[in-house]
């Protein structure tokens, strides 16, 4: 196991709203607005949340027109959020 690259996996979704967002994205895709306003949060914070989870390939980045959509393309991820519903 390459424990550096998976600590650094955990550290992006070690904050609730990465958290929440990677939960509401699992299995659906979602642009950056229904996000803000599902959240409630300003779009910048949103913005700064999703380029961690994209950096750290988390998520994948679709755009559609002037929207831009994401999904999570990792292949633990979903793993890790039922293990942390436990």
């Amino acid at each position: 196991m390459d424990y550096v690259k998976q600590g650094e996996l955990l550290k992006a979704l070690a904050h609730p709203v990465r958290l929440k967002m990677v939960e509401g994205l699992l299995g659906h895709e979602c642009h950056v607005d229904k996000m803000v306003r599902g959240l409630g949060l300003p779009q910048s914070t949103v913005s700064q949340h999703l380029g961690v989870l994209k950096n750290k390939g988390i998520v994948q980045v679709r755009k559609e027109g002037v929207k831009t959509c994401y999904k999570v393309v990792h292949p633990v991820v979903a793993d890790i959020i039922k293990a942390l519903k436990k």
